[in-house]
């Protein structure tokens, strides 16, 4: 770090480290927030919930709702000036807030580091493919081959598990190297790669296929499509797809330097999340319908689907790899995001420099994440929760997917929206983070708004 950037530091920042300017900031938060779930989730889950309608309201629900949290968890970062469970700490004590609320710093940490030992399963699938791509370009494949050569590829437990581990292991690269050199300096790379990628696939498509029906499929709400399903579905997209209570998003805020809003670079990486996705769909819908290939495929549409689709077009080959190596990097800057959060934690606590920790940590969730990756292969028939009702099928995978997007992620996020609108008492009249105008729209979103939400998001998801 050098002086200059050092003096924009905050004073009271334990790590002594700081992003270069707002625009690093931005785009490291925003190549964490953009990753399988804007360029493999919204995809498929906007093909199975009618397109258009869909799209708008989980637009939505990213600006009135995503945005206000957002900023929340931005502000709590930016004040605590350390890790999660260190900015919980020292919050809780200048709030005069009771000691109970330092779960959200906990949750901040366990969320990303159990999430990251499954994130890495997709990831090392992406991988993978991209591999696949590269020596076959799914020449010849059809939609028979293309769900034995899944089915294969996900099962080889040894090949998956050496994936895996040189995934997290460049992860543990990136972190070790700091925020500025390591972190900011990947965000930026994968922030242009993929703007030039998704730009040049959507040129690519419009060239070569009739990319109006996608237009028409995106854009145009059919309202008919719409359930009360798929409006939960947006909802929960919408949190899962902007970084929402995984701890990233405190992490990068409390390396922030001094003048800078915290609501416009919320509302910049908010824009970057829902252009990237519509582009994702831009880049991906065209070549499914070119073959014929149905849009609501589900979470094989990347990986079954798709495959058809390369090995029957033009250039297909190159399509195939340029696109499975964004996936990857999309995947990669996500997992670098899930990673900091516990790497800031351990080396407060234990005093050690940056490089240990990072591999340490990373060796630590590449093994928890081992059950998870065998859950396709020799643990597929192990339930590990079949006693309680609802888990009776549920493998390894299966069972850390579902506690932590559908249960531990929201319920860290409604903690954050309660403790900001209602805790934190220094939020209630106007500062550098808030106008006065912007404060009052800003508390009755995250105090009333953003908590009903997400009790009725976490209530569907315990009933369904």
């Amino acid at each position: 770090m050098t002086d200059a950037t050092a003096s924009q530091a905050p004073p009271s920042a334990e790590s002594g480290e700081v992003w270069t300017s707002r625009l690093g900031f931005v785009l490291a938060t925003a190549a964490a927030a953009i990753g399988l779930g804007s360029l493999w989730r919204f995809p498929y889950v906007a093909g199975m919930n009618g397109g258009g309608a869909f799209v708008l309201i989980y637009t939505a629900f990213v600006v009135a709702l995503c945005i206000p949290l957002m900023i929340a968890e931005m502000v709590m970062g930016k004040r605590g000036h350390g890790s999660v469970v260190a900015t919980l700490r020292r919050l809780v004590t200048e709030e005069g807030a009771s000691p109970a609320w330092r779960v959200i710093g906990w949750l901040s940490v366990a969320v990303p580091f159990f999430g990251l030992s499954y994130y890495s399963v997709v990831a090392g699938w992406c991988v993978d493919y991209a591999r696949e791509a590269v020596f076959s370009g799914f020449a010849g494949t059809d939609a028979d081959s293309s769900t034995a050569l899944f089915e294969t590829l996900i099962a080889g437990a040894g090949r998956q598990a050496l994936i895996q581990f040189g995934f997290i292991f460049f992860v543990a690269i990136v972190v070790a190297i700091g925020v500025q050199r390591g972190i900011e300096a990947i965000s930026r790379i994968k922030m242009i790669a993929l703007a030039v990628v998704l730009v040049g696939l959507v040129i690519y498509n419009a060239i070569t296929f009739d990319i109006g029906e996608t237009f028409v499929f995106l854009l145009r709400p059919n309202f008919g499509a719409v359930t009360g399903a798929s409006v939960l579905t947006a909802f929960g997209q919408a949190l899962f797809s902007t970084a929402i209570g995984a701890g990233v998003l405190m992490t990068y805020s409390a390396y922030l330097p001094r003048g800078v809003s915290i609501a416009q670079s919320a509302g910049i990486v908010s824009l970057s999340v829902i252009v990237v996705a519509m582009f994702a769909g831009l880049a991906i819908f065209p070549i499914a319908l070119s073959s014929g290939l149905g849009l609501a495929e589900g979470p094989n549409l990347i990986f079954v689907t798709l495959p058809v689709a390369f090995g029957d077009m033009p250039g297909g080959r190159l399509v195939a790899i340029v696109f499975f190596a964004l996936i990857s990097l999309g995947a990669f800057t996500t997992a670098v995001g899930m990673l900091e959060p516990v790497v800031a934690w351990l080396r407060e606590l234990t005093g050690w420099r940056r490089a240990p920790v990072a591999f340490a940590t990373a060796l630590a969730t590449w093994v928890i994440g081992l059950p998870s990756l065998l859950s396709f292969g020799p643990l597929a028939d192990v339930y590990p929760l079949a006693i309680i009702p609802g888990f009776e099928t549920k493998t390894f995978f299966d069972t850390l997917d579902f506690g932590i997007a559908e249960m531990l992620l929201p319920i860290n996020a409604l903690l954050i929206a309660l403790f900001a609108g209602w805790a934190m008492k220094s939020l209630s009249r106007p500062s550098e983070d808030f106008s006065a105008a912007g404060l009052a729209i800003w508390r009755a979103a995250i105090r009333f708004l953003v908590p009903a939400a997400i009790i009725i998001l976490l209530l569907n998801s315990l009933i369904s």
